[in-house]
């Protein structure tokens, strides 16, 4: 049964349930009214009032929501305030509990850090948020300060392990999806490569049959005519039925021979399909003719690698939740128009990969018009003109 569940879900559920055994000691605290001894001091534990409930139920609620789509979904809008609210409401139930369960809380954000936050924030925040309690231990156990502070730094240790599975998960995740793309990537180029070879063949095909048997047909047809004229009485008869035969074999030769060239294009619609399936961030909303056809090879080429170099960009970069992808006819070119929904910039600094595009489109007499904006996402137009420049 596990092996259907993903680790991302294994850390929901697994930070869900050390939520809810939090509930036992609390609840035990609640109906409890004896005095504790701690170091031969007598410390009055008084019930959590509703305030610290409401903070045990802020964390479970926050934690619930933030951890919904660990490596699928890009951080929200409200998501970093949500992050602090996990952590002051983890801190809030030390407070009104007068105990570390909130540092044990803290643990369970801990696993949430390495998805919101970089690396060196992720431990900023953990340290800064087990210090917080600090405090609690000192006035509320009479802890002197050395002592509280090992105190919180133990249990920020423990956190600091979570913190480390956590982003441990989170490579593996992004691994897998990068191995995704690039098999998907693989498995269009093969689609593409399919096509062209049959392409290639159904040509070779043509001109063999126009080659070798068109013009054998034609130098029997010429015999035969010939024949046709010197042959008297019934003979004659056959020899012009064999020369009829003759002409029509030729041409129907020469119709299959035209119809195997009108139908050599390459397919794309399997190809790009198959090249944007399984990318889980973003979502791609793919629009094209059907069918999808281009007649020559090395411009479907261009047209896969491009859009394979959009597609990357977009997910490394973008930070966006959809890309669109509309492919059309143009006269005697094709466009491609793709926008996403990302983070955009204000300033476009080109990589290797847009540099790659522009001088592949190049040498086919294509050009790429970039728009973009800060928080505007990224827009592309794309021309490709099928006929190869003289």
């Amino acid at each position: 049964m596990l092996a259907r569940v993903s680790h991302t879900q294994l850390l929901r559920y697994a930070g869900l349930f050390t939520w809810a055994m939090v509930a036992f000691p609390l609840l035990y605290l609640w109906f409890q009214s004896t005095p504790t001894v701690l170091n031969d001091q007598s410390l009055e534990t008084e019930p959590m009032g509703r305030y610290g409930w409401a903070c045990y139920a802020a964390f479970g609620m926050s934690y619930a929501w933030l951890t919904r789509g660990l490596g699928v979904r890009r951080t929200g809008l409200f998501d970093l305030p949500l992050l602090l609210l996990l952590s002051g409401s983890a801190i809030g139930v030390s407070y009104y509990s007068r105990t570390g369960l909130g540092s044990v809380l803290q643990m369970v954000a801990a696993c949430v850090l390495p998805w919101m936050l970089s690396v060196p924030t992720g431990v900023v925040w953990l340290v800064l948020s087990q210090l917080a309690v600090m405090p609690m231990f000192i006035f509320g156990y009479s802890m002197p300060p050395v002592e509280a502070l090992m105190q919180s730094l133990l249990y920020a240790g423990f956190a600091s392990f979570v913190f480390v599975t956590s982003l441990v998960a989170r490579q593996q995740a992004q691994a897998r999806e990068e191995q995704r793309r690039l098999n998907n990537e693989l498995r269009a180029t093969r689609a593409l490569l399919a096509e062209s070879s049959r392409l290639s063949e159904r040509m070779r095909i043509s001109r063999e049959l126009h080659d070798l048997l068109g013009h054998h047909l034609t130098a029997l047809s010429l015999n035969l005519e010939v024949a046709s004229h010197l042959a008297d009485g019934k003979v004659q008869d056959h020899v012009r039925q064999a020369h009829t035969l003759a002409r029509l074999l030729l041409t129907d030769v020469r119709e299959a021979v035209s119809q195997l060239r009108e139908d050599g294009a390459v397919e794309m619609s399997t190809a790009l399909r198959t090249l944007t399936e399984g990318v889980l961030t973003p979502d791609i909303h793919l629009e094209m003719p059907e069918p999808f056809l281009v007649e020559d090879p090395e411009h479907a080429h261009v047209l896969l690698r491009c859009t394979q170099e959009i597609i990357t960009n977009t997910v490394r970069h973008a930070q966006a939740d959809n890309l669109w992808l509309c492919f059309r006819q143009s006269g005697s070119a094709i466009e491609l128009n793709a926008n996403d929904d990302g983070r955009g910039v204000d300033h476009l600094a080109l990589g290797n990969g847009l540099r790659g595009m522009r001088e592949r489109l190049s040498q086919h007499a294509g050009t790429v018009e970039i728009k973009t904006a800060q928080g505007q996402g990224f827009a592309l137009t794309l021309s490709l003109p099928m006929e190869k420049p003289a």
